[in-house]
């Protein structure tokens, strides 16, 4: 209500072989309360139009690259570098994830992101 929007509609109510679909209502003179950024609003003139939307478009933000992985020990990398080949002779993922964490193109986030994906393909 705080946008002066109400719900109308009633599904108990025909006329001439028309029901009253659930819908929101406006008033033509409706306007955007303050405060509120929605873009532009259209209100039809008749029941047989739409409200209309129009937001512009803002442009994509760059996806900035994070940090590749830096094992703390030659162990950790070896056990790493098992468990996702393993993944890999299973069917689970694809070897260019192998390849890029051989390469150390690998990411911390995406070998984390690597790890639940290849735990949640294995628990099916």
């Amino acid at each position: 209500m705080r946008l002066g929007i109400t719900w109308g509609g009633q599904p108990s109510w025909v006329k001439a072989g028309a029901v009253d679909r659930p819908h929101f209502e406006v008033k033509a003179s409706w306007k955007m309360p303050a405060g509120y950024k929605l873009g532009q609003v259209i209100v039809p003139s008749n029941s047989k139009m739409q409200v209309q939307l129009i937001v512009e478009d803002k442009p994509k933000e760059e996806i900035k690259m994070t940090q590749t992985w830096n094992p703390g020990s030659p162990a950790m990398k070896t056990e790493t570098e098992n468990f996702i080949a393993q993944a890999v002779k299973e069917g689970i993922i694809q070897e260019s994830h192998l390849k890029d964490l051989q390469n150390g193109t690998m990411t911390t986030d995406r070998l984390i992101g690597l790890y639940i994906t290849i735990q949640q393909r294995r628990n099916k």
